[in-house]
């Protein structure tokens, strides 16, 4: 490979696939992970199999990827759980949205922080949500998803932790929210289109410095509340 490099995880569908589809448009090569792989959809992008969920998928990535610089990391495989509120939280269920949105992150840092600080970039970018502020994650949203909030608000702290550990070796590491994004996960009642909202996230990341690292910020660069 030649040029910037990105690996995005869950990039097999909605707001990753279109975040790969975004810098590949800019000329970065892009690792594409996913659980499934096809290489009928968008055969330009670097595809690998990666269950973020399954510590061993994480380490055999590790390996395959040994020696390779990647400038960023976007940390977006995410799940969002029960919505049903209290009286319906499981807590296998629980467990796994935390396993997947939370503790993944930090585990793909940690297995590709050799190629991370290969890279010129040296970013690593997590796809929060506003959800998991403690400021401003109810104002206007009342939903029981206790899972996907108290997950995201893990994240929130993971980035707090990595930014203050990695600063020191020129990485910067971002807790980023994507907006109420038209997807799968987002539904139909979702306000902002997913082309929009990953060209906003790649100009945030853009200007990226360590600086501001340790930030939360939305898609349109406003800063979110902790």
């Amino acid at each position: 490979m030649t040029g910037p490099t990105v690996l995005i995880t869950g990039a097999s569908r909605g707001l990753g696939l279109e975040l790969a589809r975004v810098y590949a448009g800019s000329g970065w090569q892009v690792i594409a992970c996913g659980r499934s792989v096809s290489a009928s959809i968008d055969p330009g992008l670097a595809r690998r199999r990666l269950d973020v969920a399954d510590s061993n998928s994480i380490a055999t990535l590790a390996r395959e990827l040994d020696g390779l610089p990647i400038d960023l990391l976007i940390n977006n495989a995410g799940i969002r759980g029960d919505t049903g509120g209290l009286g319906t939280l499981d807590p296998e269920e629980f467990l796994e949205v935390m396993r997947v949105n939370a503790l993944a992150p930090l585990l793909l840092v940690r297995a590709l922080l050799p190629n991370i600080l290969a890279g010129e970039r040296r970013i690593v970018a997590n796809i929060s949500s506003r959800a998991g502020s403690l400021a401003e994650g109810t104002l206007d949203d009342d939903e029981g998803d206790y899972a996907y909030r108290c997950s995201k608000a893990a994240l929130n702290m993971a980035t707090v932790k990595l930014a203050q550990d990695l600063r020191k070796r020129g990485v910067v590491v971002l807790s980023l929210h994507p907006g109420w994004v038209k997807t799968d996960m987002g539904g139909e009642a979702a306000t902002v289109p997913i082309t929009e909202s990953a060209a906003g996230l790649k100009a945030v990341i853009d200007k990226a410095g360590v600086a501001n690292s340790g930030s939360f910020l939305a898609f349109d660069g406003k800063r979110v509340s902790w």
